[in-house]
């Protein structure tokens, strides 16, 4: 009877050992069918000439996900290719038994720095919805829209950081004047000062005769048929406000008392002390340091000198003119000629 109870315990530590391994190679499995796929799209790139592979390096991509109580948990990350193109995988637990999903998600893009970068499409094109319901055995899940951004607010990889050079030598300060210009042997150059410039007048403007030309018949009027009225767009209303929870309730500590006050009893007043008055001395005064001298006498005036006339010079007599040979007749001087005077 013991050999039976055995194997049948053998048989059934198998199956059950056999069971749990295929739940978990199941779950295993299970969280690669759930993937999310969406492209990202730049939207400075042509106009301030940068490459899109430029601009998708580093940036990366995360599932956030609305939980009961309002807050946004990420439930995936992945990072973007040359092409824009992310796949991000999410957990199974966020996904019903009919493939759709049990909490509203969306896809936030960050920078290479892993901050938010802001939407250009604005929330409902990052909304995650099923796209494909078990192709190919997965569930495919993908934004409502491309995930637009600008290479300014949304910073990759290539762009960021920027190369930390070392600084700047520190050069001598530029002299203000050269030392030759205060040297005593380069003395400065005197002024020039020139003539005003005199131009002569122009000549006078000759105007010529007005023309008059025929002037040209009206234009034809153009009546052109009215436009319709623009057709009224209905935007898709926003998605429910976020529900923040309440600040807590503040504790007020209850103040201390006020301290009871100490009351000195005041000091008397200090007791006057008189002193007798000095009496006052008296000095005599001391004689003047500079005895009193009379006054000077009155002197005659000094007369004044006659005036000098001095003789006029004789007139000086003038030299006769001096004359001279000349080369071509005669004989040439004996002597060169010279001036005696000046």
């Amino acid at each position: 009877m013991r050999a039976p109870s055995v194997c049948r315990g053998t048989h059934l530590g198998f199956w059950v050992t056999v069971l749990l391994l295929v739940r978990f190679c199941y779950y295993c499995t299970a969280d690669n069918s759930f993937q999310v796929l969406g492209v990202g799209e730049c939207v400075d790139c042509k106009k301030n000439n940068i490459k899109s592979s430029h601009a998708f390096s580093g940036l990366r991509v995360a599932i956030e996900c609305k939980d009961a109580n309002g807050q946004l948990k990420t439930r995936g990350a992945g990072e973007l290719d040359k092409q824009g193109k992310f796949t991000v995988k999410i957990p199974r637990e966020i996904v019903k038994d009919d493939g759709e999903l049990k909490e509203e998600c969306f896809a936030q893009l960050h920078s290479a720095s892993n901050a938010p970068c802001p939407t250009h499409n604005g929330l409902e094109s990052s909304k995650i919805i099923l796209q494909s319901n078990k192709e190919n055995g997965k569930h495919k899940f993908g934004p409502a829209g491309k995930l637009a951004f600008s290479p300014i607010t949304c910073t990759s990889a290539f762009l960021w950081p920027h190369f930390n050079y070392p600084p700047l030598p520190k050069l001598l300060p530029f002299p203000t004047t050269h030392p030759w210009f205060n040297h005593p042997w380069y003395k400065p150059l005197p002024k020039m000062h020139f003539p005003p410039l005199v131009f002569p007048p122009l000549p006078p403007k000759y105007f010529h005769p007005p023309i008059y030309k025929k002037p040209f018949p009206p234009p034809v009027p153009v009546y052109e048929k009215p436009l319709p009225p623009p057709a009224p767009v209905y935007e898709k209303p926003l998605p429910p406000p976020v529900h923040v929870e309440p600040p807590p309730v503040p504790v007020y500590v209850k103040p201390l008392p006020p301290p009871v006050p100490v009351y000195a009893k005041p000091l008397p007043p200090p007791v006057p002390i008189y002193k007798p008055p000095s009496t006052p001395t008296y000095k005599k005064p001391c004689p003047p340091i500079i005895p009193h001298l009379p006054p000077l006498p009155k002197f005659p005036p000094i007369p004044k000198l006659p005036p000098i006339y001095k003789k006029p010079l004789p007139h000086f007599p003038k030299f006769p003119p001096k004359s001279y040979h000349h080369p071509k007749f005669g004989y040439w001087p004996p002597h060169p000629p010279y001036s005696s005077h000046p």
